[in-house]
């Protein structure tokens, strides 16, 4: 088989940008079709310029980066600085990029792509909000028949919330954009915090990061430095959680993650739980299963993953 054909959604944030190095670092198993920023971690117009930051990083200047939607489908957009810095990617010190900004909408790329590839060639991997996947279904329903499999982080069981006490920031920035995509039919992975949490960079980790003696591999300690203050003081932990990478080492060894086919239900109605991914992992419902939730991960092997192809960039 051939390398997996992506597009990567995504609002960079540090975790992301590591999630986007991963998948250029592997270009056997990931062929990255382009990158399309959405409104998310921090406004769009950060998040379109650390795409390509990131791109640029990597020597990649010859993917594609779209911007896309600058608020959610139905809500005021919510960012997060206070965990990822003003500019997002916090941390380490990047020049400006000079790759050109694609004129296109990320969401017409997404129909064009999608229309243009053969059926089932392309699997969207969502490292943010899901606001522009829900538009392009939305405005085009024949490409979610196409699409080979969703692969994204949101969500959590018993983990809950991150940002709210019920839900995790990707899903609760823009809840009806994830309540299209679960009910779209699509075939969905979900890397939930409760997975995510346990990719945890220890200091021991982020030193080998440093230790590659790379642009990449000092920039990505620099993030994870600059992030892990946020979660040490919440959760008492050791070190940062690298969510978004989750999705791209999925696609490289899916046999580091273990999950259960189950229903998953957004809710879009209650200030309260407004955001919380209801998911049936008891199966206690007659609800019929729509996403892989993942439950667990090898966190020693996916660090081992990230650090050599981290070491090939």
């Amino acid at each position: 088989m051939g390398a997996c054909k992506i597009i990567i959604d995504t609002d960079p944030g540090q975790d992301d940008a590591v999630a986007i190095l991963l998948a250029l670092a592997s270009p056997d198993e990931i062929e990255v079709l382009g990158i399309t920023a959405v409104a998310g971690n921090v406004p769009l117009a950060l998040t379109a310029r650390n795409a390509r930051i990131v791109c640029e990083l990597a020597g990649r200047t010859d993917v594609p980066v779209y911007a896309g939607c600058d608020r959610p489908l139905g809500r005021p957009l919510v960012t997060a600085e206070h965990v990822h810095g003003k500019t997002g990617l916090n941390g380490p010190v990047l020049p400006d990029p000079t790759m050109p900004l694609q004129q296109d909408h990320a969401v017409d790329f997404i129909i064009q792509t999608l229309r243009s590839e053969d059926s089932g060639a392309v699997t969207l991997c969502p490292l943010g909000p899901l606001t522009n996947i829900a538009m392009a279904f939305e405005k085009a329903p024949d490409i979610v028949g196409r699409v080979a499999e969703i692969v994204l982080m949101g969500g959590a069981y018993f983990e809950v919330g991150n940002i709210t006490p019920a839900a995790e920031f990707n899903i609760y920035v823009d809840p009806q954009a994830a309540d299209i995509v679960l009910k779209s039919g699509a075939e969905i992975t979900v890397m939930p915090l409760d997975v995510t949490h346990k990719a945890l960079v220890t200091r021991a980790r982020n030193d080998a990061f440093r230790a590659l003696g790379t642009r990449v591999g000092t920039a990505v300690a620099d993030m994870t430095d600059f992030f892990e203050r946020f979660d040490k003081e919440k959760y008492g932990t050791a070190g940062a959680p690298l969510h978004d990478p989750c999705v791209t080492a999925y696609l490289i060894r899916p046999d580091l993650f273990t999950g259960r086919h189950v229903n998953v239900e957004i809710e879009t109605r209650s200030e309260l739980t407004m955001g919380m991914t209801v998911a049936d992992w008891w199966r206690v419902t007659d609800r019929a299963p729509n996403a892989m939730f993942m439950g667990d991960l090898d966190a020693d092997g996916f660090f081992d993953l990230l650090t050599e192809r981290l070491g090939r960039l």
